[in-house]
């Protein structure tokens, strides 16, 4: 059974970056998509990023603060989710999650079926 665990997450300062981490076990990540999901306090889940299972299309939201990036190393089964220029607004729980492979990867949340517990992100000065 494939399970996913992010890590990455901590309390950064307004400008700063952090770099998330999805790791896999039970399975390999090869043949999924993967997504960036986040949910604020009080504010549904949103996608922010995603990418196909070869790596060759990704996909993040122009937020207006944050700024992602996403990468994948199937070699070392995970995900990263790079994100820069953090501000208040990017206070959330973010999740990756896992989905069957498809054209363009999705940021809808019911295109994933495998899904992270997630990792913090506080941002504040």
């Amino acid at each position: 059974q494939l399970q996913l665990v992010e890590s990455g997450g901590g309390l950064v300062r307004p400008g700063g970056s952090l770099r998330l981490s999805c790791a896999a076990s039970g399975s390999t990540l090869d043949a999924l998509d993967i997504g960036w999901f986040r949910q604020a306090p009080g504010k549904e889940r949103e996608g922010v990023s995603c990418i196909d299972s070869r790596g060759s299309t990704m996909f993040s939201v122009d937020s207006g603060h944050g700024q992602f990036t996403i990468s994948r190393d199937n070699a070392e089964n995970t995900v990263y989710l790079h994100i820069d220029s953090l501000s208040p607004e990017d206070t959330a729980v973010y999740y990756c999650a896992g989905g069957a492979a498809r054209s363009l990867c999705s940021l809808e949340s019911s295109q994933y079926d495998y899904w992270g517990r997630g990792t913090q992100i506080a941002v504040s000065s």
